[in-house]
């Protein structure tokens, strides 16, 4: 198993850490106007079919990066050969690491850039176009700012995917600017305040970014949030992608042990509250069921309030997407948790028998 550090060489991923290579690389970023040079990265996975949205828009930035640093995990589709025809266009070249996961791959990017301040994202979304822009700004004005937590959003194509978002997607004004632990689909930091951080943990294939944002806000305090730095991304478009997506998430939650009382929560809501309820009415009167009417005004109150937000970016028939995400969200809401509670289980044992390193300071 990998150790949690972040590896400094350039390749291969097992050499050792170096602390020499670790402050010359530091010093080559602060050098030659590295300290406000702004770098790019993401990972790609056969990505031909949308890796074009990622680069148009990085072209219509109001600030373009001073370069783009792409690595591919072994693509075998035309990813490398679409990013590769935009030389012309973008500062943009490409690592190819076959078989490295995210993390390996962002923490492969972080030490092949050349500038101390790194913005990330991934493939597969649109960067609103003043995102970079706005993500790095706090840090070009203030010295002392370590981190940046930019926002996302749900660009929905079909009345499914506008009920997803509304059913997984937090609103600006839902979040708490102090407490906030940004995807990786949209945040900047200072390259050496990640490197002293540990990278992200290359032992860890899902919920990477929350390991990587609590131990860097664990050192170098809150990230500044800044929800003007938008990007927009396309939610699940079933039912079968959504449940492996919050499956692998909540396995990946058991895995890094995140938020376990939430999940005790829900298994305690599902399997005693719920039955317990329902013999209620069952074995004595109908109306103990009406136990679930606050429950499920509680479980579904922020879909519903979000969808008109949601529907703003949607361009098909307004009235038929809203009626059918009435319907549609609290089945997502059940398809979600279920996927929750299968997974959580799994990642706590592959933690029990794996023993991954202690990532909490």
């Amino acid at each position: 198993m990998q150790s949690y550090r972040f590896q400094a060489p350039p390749a291969p991923w097992n050499q050792p850490f170096s602390a020499a290579g670790f402050a010359a690389s530091i010093t080559h970023a602060m050098t030659d106007g590295g300290s406000q040079m702004i770098s790019l990265i993401a990972t790609v996975l056969n990505e031909g079919d949308s890796i074009h949205l990622l680069l148009n828009s990085i072209r219509a930035q109001t600030r373009q990066p001073d370069e783009i640093v792409i690595v591919d995990g072994g693509s075998v589709d035309n990813t490398c050969e679409i990013i590769a025809s935009y030389r012309d266009r973008l500062p943009v070249q490409v690592l190819v690491e076959p078989g490295c996961n995210i993390s390996q791959g962002r923490n492969r990017a972080i030490e092949a850039a050349s500038g101390e301040i790194i913005a990330v994202t991934d493939a597969g979304v649109q960067l609103s176009a003043a995102w970079l822009e706005a993500i790095t700004k706090p840090l070009l004005l203030n010295p002392d700012l370590d981190g940046v937590a930019g926002f996302f959003l749900a660009d929905p194509q079909t009345a499914f995917e506008v009920a997803l978002g509304a059913t997984t997607l937090p609103l600006p004004d839902e979040i708490e600017a102090e407490t906030f632990l940004p995807s990786s689909r949209s945040i900047a930091f200072r390259r050496s305040a990640a490197m002293e951080a540990g990278g992200y943990p290359e032992w860890l294939d899902y919920c990477e970014d929350l390991v990587f944002d609590l131990r860097f806000r664990s050192m170098r305090g809150p990230f500044a949030f800044e929800p003007a730095a938008l990007v927009y991304f396309r939610p699940r478009s079933s039912f079968g992608s959504f449940y492996r997506q919050y499956f692998l998430y909540a396995r990946g939650d058991g895995k890094a042990d995140l938020w376990f009382r939430r999940h005790v929560i829900r298994y305690a809501a599902y399997c005693l509250l719920a039955p317990a309820i329902f013999l209620l009415g069952a074995l004595n009167e109908p109306y103990w069921w009406g136990l679930y009417l606050p429950g499920a005004a509680y479980y579904l109150y922020q879909p519903y309030r979000r969808l008109p937000v949601i529907l703003r970016r949607w361009r098909g028939n307004f009235i038929v997407a809203w009626i059918y995400c009435i319907f549609m969200i609290p089945l997502i809401r059940l398809v979600g948790d279920i996927a929750k509670m299968r997974g959580y289980p799994i990642g706590r044992l592959w933690r029990w028998r794996n023993k991954p390193p202690e990532w909490r300071l």
